[in-house]
């Protein structure tokens, strides 16, 4: 590399960057946000993109502008459509599941999240539970993150935080959270 392609490479950087943070500050937080499945392919486009502007020299920065602005815009249209549209968002949105009850792994579930009992006990590491009855629920999000809430003096959860929550096939009714 010479000391033109190092200079050229610094500015797209720069120039990058600063088109990225302009297109986040008009089109919202949201932009790399993880709160559903289309949210993560976006921002893994997102950074593809970036890459191949910086260590491409054909590529130019415009054209990468362009496909960033493309990418964000179609995802905040998207995400407001799936907010709108009932049926999009049941076609294009995984529910959260339910993967631990009461201090119980429901194994099932978890075979269907393909989440594994390992898997599982980290995560309950990670949120400071000492004991599995300490868990009222333990639930799959539909970004692949996982909740959990914890069973403090056997408080009711609060029905509001299971509204999109796949109950199906539990042993349990909301009315009883």
């Amino acid at each position: 590399m010479d000391l033109q392609e190092a200079l050229w490479l610094i500015i797209s950087i720069i120039v990058i960057f600063t088109i990225i943070i302009v297109i986040t500050r008009i089109f919202g937080l949201r932009t790399f946000a993880k709160m559903s499945s289309f949210d993560f392919a976006s921002t893994i486009a997102v950074g593809s993109v970036m890459a191949s502007v910086i260590l491409n020299t054909n590529y130019s920065l415009v054209k990468g502008g362009v496909a960033l602005g493309t990418i964000i815009g179609f995802q905040t249209l998207f995400s407001f459509l799936i907010r709108k549209v009932k049926i999009l968002q049941k076609l294009f949105t995984n529910k959260p599941q339910i993967i631990m009850w009461n201090g119980k792994m429901l194994h099932k579930k978890m075979k269907r999240c393909n989440v594994g009992e390992a898997d599982l006990i980290a995560k309950l590491r990670e949120a400071n539970v000492h004991d599995f009855n300490e868990v009222k629920a333990v639930i799959f999000e539909s970004t692949g993150d996982v909740s959990v809430i914890h069973n403090n003096e056997n408080k009711k959860v609060e029905p509001q935080l299971l509204k999109d929550v796949n109950t199906q096939s539990l042993f349990f009714n909301k009315e009883n959270v």
